[in-house]
């Protein structure tokens, strides 16, 4: 059936819903400033088998968000908070660990740790422009990608890709 044209983008996802495997890990995000992240993300996701990404701000319509998450929007779950201490409560309900994708003076290099000893964890993922807000980075074991290049940081969706990848990998 995938030689026929009349096999759409969806079918393919059906079928391979079938047989996807997923891990125990969910995405956080911070208020998306540009909504091409959310939607990467969105991709990212669906990719790599996360069942869930938290929105901390503003979640824009789906007819912007599916085209940029590859037709992705429906097979992964979005959930909404107002405000970073609204995600704290959840996570502090849940006793969910927090891992952070930041750079920062304390942040171990992704290939430094071991998430296979992670279960049922979330991958905090920050605001290009305002990094992780403060009160869920000190409640998070901070990772960074190790960058040797002329660049500094990478942007959210490309973080979390590689960040996902490890992961998955270990």
């Amino acid at each position: 059936m995938q030689g026929h044209r009349s096999y759409t983008r969806k079918d393919r996802y059906n079928e391979k819903q079938k047989t996807a495997e997923y891990m125990q890990v969910e995405l956080c995000t911070i208020n998306f400033q540009h909504e091409d992240n959310l939607g990467f993300l969105i991709r990212a996701a669906a990719c790599f088998g996360v069942k869930k990404i938290h929105v901390i701000g503003a979640i824009p319509d789906r007819s912007i968000l599916n085209p940029l998450s590859g037709s992705l929007y429906d097979y992964v779950q979005l959930k909404q908070y107002k405000k970073p201490a609204d995600f704290l409560k959840f996570v502090n309900e849940e006793n969910m660990p927090l891992v952070s994708a930041e750079i920062s003076d304390n942040s171990i290099p992704i290939y430094d740790v071991d998430f296979s000893s992670f279960h049922n964890f979330c991958l905090v993922v920050g605001n290009e422009s305002l990094g992780i807000p403060f009160e869920i980075f000190k409640k998070s074991l901070p990772i960074q990608v190790p960058m040797p290049g002329v660049g500094y940081c990478l942007n959210t969706s490309q973080a979390a890709n590689i960040a996902l990848y490890e992961i998955m990998r270990q």
